[in-house]
């Protein structure tokens, strides 16, 4: 087994850090509850989104260890398909910048949902936010060593 650089750590650090500072449906999602319900479901949400990404990052890097070790050739493929995912999000989201406001975006809630939806909220938005899988292909694969 061996170890990751401290240099390759600093890496890893900093794509996550810039990946956690894009906005995209989990920041909607903390916010809105956390102006919806208060600091309290604020924080349930953050908490619930922690943990369903960190479950995420560990199937990843599993998945990813794993498909490395059966071929060496797959991480080409994993960096194309990351590059593939970066793209499509990022054209989909350009389309909806430039489509106009939604017609549902003056829409209230009369009831925010309680501490316990919100961490279940903030896991789910984890667990099913396409951009985190972009990220986890496109910038997670070079530091996996199938060891």
């Amino acid at each position: 087994m061996t170890l990751m650089e401290p240099s390759a750590w600093v890496a890893l650090a900093a794509v996550f850090t810039l990946g956690a500072m894009s906005p995209g449906p989990s920041l909607a999602v903390v916010l809105r509850n956390t102006i919806s319900g208060g600091r309290s479901q604020g924080v349930f949400t953050g908490i619930g989104h922690g943990i369903g990404f960190g479950i995420y990052a560990f199937l990843a890097a599993l998945g990813i260890a794993t498909a490395l070790s059966t071929n060496e050739n797959v991480e080409f493929s994993l960096r194309v398909g990351g590059v593939v995912i970066l793209l499509w999000l990022g054209t989909t989201f350009l389309r909806h910048a430039f489509s106009g406001p939604n017609e549902n975006s003056g829409r209230t809630d009369s009831h925010a949902p309680s501490d316990r939806a919100g961490f279940l909220q903030g896991f789910s938005i984890a667990i099913l936010n396409p951009k985190i899988l972009a990220w986890m292909l496109a910038l997670y694969a070079p530091f996996i060593e199938a060891e």
